[in-house]
């Protein structure tokens, strides 16, 4: 799409509505093309869901798994570039360690990931047999969120805190030909899709007691996994996937939990002075990741692109890039 090609509905650029992980990538991918964006977020960036996230590249919790790989792999090479300016975007190759988890049970992406191996199970950490090493992106969310609206702004695109309500999107397909909905969860509401449902995570945030690498234990049936993410500043603990519950408020009694799951296999983790609580609510959608382009009763075009579940951080750019050929295909 040229960024000056429009029709009859107001500014002939491209509105892409909501102001996480997914609506801010795929704002800047297209901003890179050389389309005029303008963002559209009801929240600020630091109060998103995506600001909440652990951040740690892998593909969980998220379909359909015949895309996944592909899209994951194209954050990955992304992330690994911008690796090589932490302080400024937030990404950092780190590594650590996936318990419980079988290099032959993953799909063939992970062949494409560097140096991803088996451990011996004499090196796996706390009560685990099995385990995956690797060195992967962890992201300081807060850190790079801003670093997205500040590229996107660099490339010329604007960020804008704006409400949509109407159906069919229709405040911003008031202003632009091409519309992009990147809800998240609220994409249940706006759209409305029955398939969305939220999945909830809690995350506790301690001081690091010198911990320099990640670790997880995620079961993809349970509610419950076992993860430390060291940020700048803090560790961040978690966590649960409580499917349909929409709860923001943090269960000590959770928190508690998640603590004493940490330090089975970090005992210092037991003493840490708590920092704080955060609760988010993943967007997962039965049926996969939603990216499809649809036209509007106007002619104008509508692309839809939520549904990430746990891997939004994961599957950005990948999924950007896809969004990216629809609006300019369209």
């Amino acid at each position: 799409m040229d960024g000056d090609r429009g029709g009859d509905s107001g500014d002939s650029g491209v509105i892409v509505v909501g102001g996480g992980v997914v609506g801010l990538t795929t704002a800047v991918r297209l901003a890179e093309r050389g389309v005029r964006v303008r963002v559209w977020s009801r929240d600020p960036v630091a109060a998103t869901t995506s600001a909440v996230a652990g951040a740690l590249w892998w593909p969980y919790r998220i379909e359909p798994a015949a895309e996944v790989g592909a899209w994951s792999l194209v954050s990955l090479r992304r992330y690994a570039e911008l690796a090589g300016d932490p302080a400024a975007t937030g990404v950092r190759l780190v590594p650590g360690v996936h318990a419980g988890t079988l290099l032959d049970g993953l799909g063939a992406w992970a062949k494409e990931v560097p140096g991803l191996r088996q451990l011996p199970p004499e090196e796996v950490p706390g009560p685990y047999a099995v385990g995956l090493a690797a060195r992967l992106p962890l992201i300081d969310m807060p850190v790079h969120l801003a670093w997205l609206v500040a590229r996107l702004t660099e490339l010329g695109g604007s960020f804008e805190r704006r409400t949509v309500t109407g159906p069919g999107f229709a405040e911003a397909a008031a202003e632009a030909r091409t519309v992009v909905d990147c809800t998240g969860l609220a994409a249940r509401e706006l759209v409305p899709d029955p398939r969305l449902r939220p999945v909830r995570g809690q995350l506790v945030l301690v001081e690091d007691p010198g911990v320099g690498s990640w670790f997880t234990a995620a079961d993809g049936a349970s509610d419950k996994t076992t993860y430390f993410f060291p940020q700048p500043g803090r560790l961040i603990l978690g966590g649960t996937a409580e499917e349909d519950d929409e709860s923001l408020t943090p269960d000590p009694a959770v928190a508690a939990r998640i603590v004493a799951r940490c330090a089975l296999v970090r005992p210092e983790i037991a003493d840490a002075r708590i920092l704080g609580h955060r609760v988010g609510l993943r967007p997962a959608r039965t049926g996969g990741v939603r990216i499809e382009a649809e036209r509007r009763p106007d002619g104008g075009l509508l692309v839809h692109h939520y549904g990430h579940g746990g891997a939004g951080v994961t599957v950005a750019w990948g999924c950007a890039e896809r969004a990216a050929d629809l609006v300019c295909g369209g």
